[in-house]
């Protein structure tokens, strides 16, 4: 149905007149068609603004209808909310993101583009983006693509003009869920429901898609336009073979700039073909999903145990805290974003940090001899473990804040002093 408002020649008519009211009035023509063609013979065109083409389909039964940008089509994934401010760009590319569907709560987003220099992998691995606020154009130095067609140009969902804050309320109620995205009008609302239904992340070996196929060489540092932290590093170079279970690219340039040598090697890099190259020290990154589904790697990590210095980062902590003997357990919603408090119990030190988890490491469960070095201040859940007697240091958050504060840089400097200590007592 097309309709449009018919003024007479003049502009308008006189319905009624008197001495204190004057009315006045409008036909209104209303035109059915069953296309286009008739509303073209009059003169009209498609609406100027963009309408409401996707859903957001949540496991609860709940039905959000948004505006998509970026690619088209039907994905699922785990909704969680990440309280970042900026640095989309770079958690697009994170890959610890795979398999969610991340909901910015700062509702502006877009506004400055995307560039080439702030990817933190090969590609975006996230199932999709959720937004409230699309902006249609950039404003920034840096700029060299909109948001909305680099996500298409990489195959990733993004829907905006959604409540944001009300989805957010209440993923922080019932904890994380299981979502569809789709912009196909063919399939109904209860087809996505069930499908949201159908699929879980639990238990699912992410890393395993996102990790390296084959061992290379890193090099590349923090360039010297960005480096804030340069002072007093150790001239001498230390070998660091770094575990990618999806390694943001960020940490690997925070360990060049204080002088580390390092291969990146994949998850199921055998730990025999790891001694035989003689490391000063090992690195264990971050990755997606449940720890407790990639026993391979808790394997590789406990034959590595007190062969070597040792830093575990996000999931690394967690495949450390298994290795040691403790449990990890599923977050009611996780922390995701760069605004999180974290005391470091050793000197009572508060830094504000990067976080993107939804599983941490029961401290109860560990055995004795290993400490907790830091607690999240939110929630009072295990951040940094620990274990002098091994060599062993690790932290549930991003020391290299991409994006984020730089409070906890210094932990860089830390695992070069473990590398260092260990190899002049060898």
């Amino acid at each position: 149905m097309v309709s449009a408002l018919s003024i007479p020649t003049g502009g308008c008519f006189l319905c009624a007149e008197g001495p204190k009211a004057r009315i006045l009035g409008m036909k209104c023509a209303v035109f059915v068609s069953s296309n286009d063609s008739a509303a073209n013979a009059v003169g009209f065109r498609e609406r100027p603004w963009k309408i409401a083409d996707a859903r957001l389909v949540l496991e609860d039964g709940s039905i959000w209808k948004a505006k998509s940008f970026g690619a088209t089509g039907t994905q699922v994934g785990e909704v969680v909310f990440n309280t970042s401010l900026t640095g989309y760009q770079e958690i697009l590319t994170d890959p610890s993101y795979a398999g969610q569907f991340v909901l910015m709560t700062n509702p502006h987003i877009g506004n400055t583009g995307v560039n080439f220099d702030d990817e933190e992998s090969r590609r975006c691995f996230l199932a999709g983006l959720v937004i409230r606020s699309y902006s249609i154009s950039t404003s920034n130095w840096r700029s060299a693509e909109t948001l909305g067609r680099y996500l298409a140009k990489r195959n990733i969902m993004g829907i905006y003009d959604v409540d944001t804050r009300a989805i957010t309320r209440r993923l922080r109620e019932e904890g994380s869920l299981i979502g569809v995205l789709s912009t196909e009008q063919s399939k109904s609302d209860k087809e996505l429901l069930e499908m949201s239904q159908s699929w879980d992340i639990v238990g699912v070996d992410l890393i395993s898609g996102v990790t390296c196929e084959s061992p290379y060489e890193w090099v590349d540092k923090t360039s010297d336009h960005w480096d804030f932290n340069s002072e007093g590093r150790h001239g001498e170079a230390y070998l660091v073979v770094a575990y990618d279970f999806g390694i943001k690219q960020n940490i690997l340039r925070r360990l060049a700039s204080f002088g580390c040598k390092i291969t990146v090697v994949p998850s199921t890099w055998p730990a025999s073909e790891t001694l035989r190259m003689k490391p000063d020290g090992i690195l264990f990154s971050n990755g997606p999903g449940d720890p407790s589904a990639v026993p391979y790697a808790v394997e590789t990590v406990k034959e590595l145990l007190g062969k070597a210095p040792i830093f575990g980062i996000c999931m690394g902590h967690q495949l450390l805290g298994q290795a040691l003997g403790g449990k990890t357990f599923k977050m009611k919603f996780g922390h995701h974003g760069g605004n999180h408090p974290v005391r470091n119990l050793r000197n009572g030190r508060v830094e504000i940090s990067s976080q993107n988890h939804n599983y941490a490491v029961d401290p109860a469960s560990l055995p004795d001899g290993i400490e907790v070095t830091h607690i999240n201040l939110n929630d009072g859940t295990c951040a940094g473990l620990a274990f002098p007697a091994l060599n062993i240091m690790s932290l549930q958050y991003h020391p290299e804040a991409s994006p984020g504060p730089h409070d906890s840089d210094s932990v860089f400097w830390d695992f070069v002093d473990l590398m260092k200590r260990v190899k002049e007592t060898a």
